[in-house]
């Protein structure tokens, strides 16, 4: 019989320390975070509604919000309004039970200003150890397995896809053409890189999300990663997401 995350004793803020093994029940290993990057765009419609009524709708979203967050669900907001047509709103959440993160965006649903919320991009995640060594900082390998969001005024997040060729060169191949890639990114410290993986959850490999307060920084980072070897072996990486952090009652106002 198999046994459900849900299930296991949780340690402070509801993260269980392990959990069994599917095949092999008495070998415990260490839980994942489930990470979720949830666009969503608004209904014009939205601002024609009384100003009584959208307060309400307001308010019935900041609730439910706040709810899961006191529940254990990590939670930070960000305003993409006039960055893309596509998108106004973007909730970077992570859980260490998916079933939580699904019951949270079923209740924003249901809310009064969730209603005019439609879900313009989705990206699921986990948190997963790097399988390549970060020579100049070593630390930060071990950094990458619990994501810590939060860091930086601006995010930019894209789906991430590499070529099959890529899997197809040998780790050690691999690993250099890291360490130019590492290298690179050193040089950039005031960017700090999150990088989560989708393999067989969703249709990207990755999912990353760079933190910062200074998008130039980026921008130079981005640019001078295309010139890398690395660069060749990418299939796909985007769309690119630009975001404003806020606290949530002020990303909600940008809505209007």
């Amino acid at each position: 019989m198999s046994t459900s995350i849900t299930s296991t004793p949780a340690a402070a803020n509801g993260v269980p320390a392990t959990y069994p093994k599917a095949d092999a029940p008495d070998t415990q290993r260490a839980a994942r975070q489930f990470i979720t990057f949830s666009f969503y765009k608004l209904d014009p419609m939205w601002h024609r509604l009384p100003d009584e009524e959208k307060q309400r709708g307001r308010d019935e979203f900041l609730a439910v919000v706040k709810e899961f967050q006191e529940g254990g669900t990590v939670v930070v907001p960000y305003s993409c309004v006039g960055m893309r047509a596509d998108t106004d709103l973007l909730l970077w959440r992570i859980d260490y039970q998916l079933e939580r993160l699904q019951n949270m965006s079923t209740r924003i649903a249901q809310s009064g200003l969730g209603r005019y919320l439609t879900p313009s991009h989705s990206f699921l995640s986990m948190s997963k150890r790097s399988v390549y060594v970060d020579k100049i900082d070593p630390g930060h390998d071990d950094a990458r397995t619990t994501i810590a969001p939060g860091r930086g005024k601006y995010i930019f997040v894209y789906p991430f896809v590499k070529s099959r060729e890529w899997y197809l060169l040998r780790k050690t191949t691999r690993q250099g053409i890291m360490d130019e890639h590492i290298q690179v990114g050193n040089k950039y410290p005031s960017v700090k890189l999150n990088t989560t993986y989708s393999f067989g959850l969703d249709d990207q490999d990755f999912v990353v999300a760079f933190e910062g307060d200074y998008p130039e920084d980026f921008l130079d980072l981005v640019m001078e990663l295309r010139e890398t070897e690395g660069s060749k072996y990418t299939v796909r990486d985007t769309p690119i997401m630009t975001g404003i952090k806020g606290t949530l009652e002020e990303v909600v106002a940008t809505l209007g």
